[in-house]
């Protein structure tokens, strides 16, 4: 054992998958760093007025600080497509969930006119509130959309999309970051609970798309990707061709298994899917850009799809 693999993560024993005794040690050294409450449900409350906000379940460890929301932002009806947009099922990923209330803010009713939308803008609030990739139970919420590997998290949504009665979900975009503590937390955190030897990855600086390498709808992708650069720049791919260890099949678009995985992105089945990843870190961004970045993917997305409603396809 080289001294580099013992020292990549403070909790733990190298090669030794954790306990429940570490993973109480990881818990134990979390803070809550920001207001859900602040952030998000009183931004849902000024949407009241305008737009269908649903509770659809809670966190059990506490039911009364972290409710679970899901806004609809027109009446919904039986001939147009429906439309699912997901944020913060990683909770660290800030643009996924304020993206996703912008969008609400500024564009969601004027596609809702041809599209039952539904958007759950922070899946995961106690890791949104405590900056983390995993939840409470120390579980990553986007590996557990299976019924063998259900979190509080990935259940209510899963049972929520149920009990609305669709048959078919037309599109579905979920909102990511790929952020700097990637690479220096979050995966050495990650390989450490698994008892697995890292190596450091390298972030990719600008926006990439992850799509289903099953279903990988590359035309679909391009057309996100389009629209997200006219708000900010698209990753290039390394010295290798990859983004994050995985093959660039286009300029910023990168496919892997996402029901075998277990992602948010396959819960619905839908026809088009896209997780997007936007790079808060770079110099050429800011909180605002990314914010306006995942709206651009959203937008561009239903773009596509009211497009491809117009060619009858």
């Amino acid at each position: 054992m080289t001294a580099q693999s013992a020292a990549f993560y403070p909790i733990g024993t190298p090669g030794t998958p954790w306990s429940e005794v570490e993973c109480a040690e990881w818990k134990a050294q979390t803070q809550k760093q920001r207001s859900y409450k602040e952030q998000v449900l009183d931004k849902l409350d000024k949407l009241k007025e305008t737009m269908i906000v649903e509770q659809y379940g809670s966190l059990s460890h506490d039911p009364d600080r972290y409710p679970l929301y899901a806004v609809k932002p027109g009446e919904w009806q039986p001939d147009k497509p429906h439309v699912l947009v997901t944020g913060g099922v990683h909770g660290y990923e800030t643009s996924g969930v304020q993206g996703a209330l912008l969008f609400l803010q500024t564009k969601a009713q004027e596609y809702a006119k041809d599209l039952n939308i539904v958007v759950a803008p922070c899946i995961s609030p106690w890791a949104y509130e405590h900056i983390q990739r995993w939840q409470a139970d120390v579980q990553d919420p986007n590996r557990s959309f299976q019924m063998d590997a259900l979190t509080d998290e990935s259940k209510a949504i899963m049972e929520y999309l149920n009990n609305l009665g669709v048959s078919k979900w037309t599109c579905h975009v979920d909102l990511h970051e790929t952020t700097d503590s990637d690479a220096s937390e979050f995966m050495p955190a990650k390989h450490a609970k698994a008892g697995l030897p890292y190596k450091e990855e390298i972030v990719p600086d600008g926006f990439y798309l992850v799509g289903d390498s099953v279903e990988p709808q590359l035309d679909f992708l391009q057309a996100v990707n389009d629209s997200v650069r006219k708000v900010t720049h698209i990753a290039p791919s390394d010295d290798e061709g990859n983004l994050i260890g995985e093959p660039a099949v286009k300029e910023g678009i990168i496919l892997i298994p996402v029901k075998e995985l277990g992602l948010c992105g396959s819960v619905t089945g839908g026809t088009y899917t896209a997780t997007t990843e936007v790079y808060p870190d770079s110099p050429r961004a800011t909180d605002d850009i990314c914010n306006q970045a995942q709206v651009a993917a959203i937008t561009g997305a239903l773009d596509y799809v009211l497009a491809q409603q117009q060619k009858g396809e």
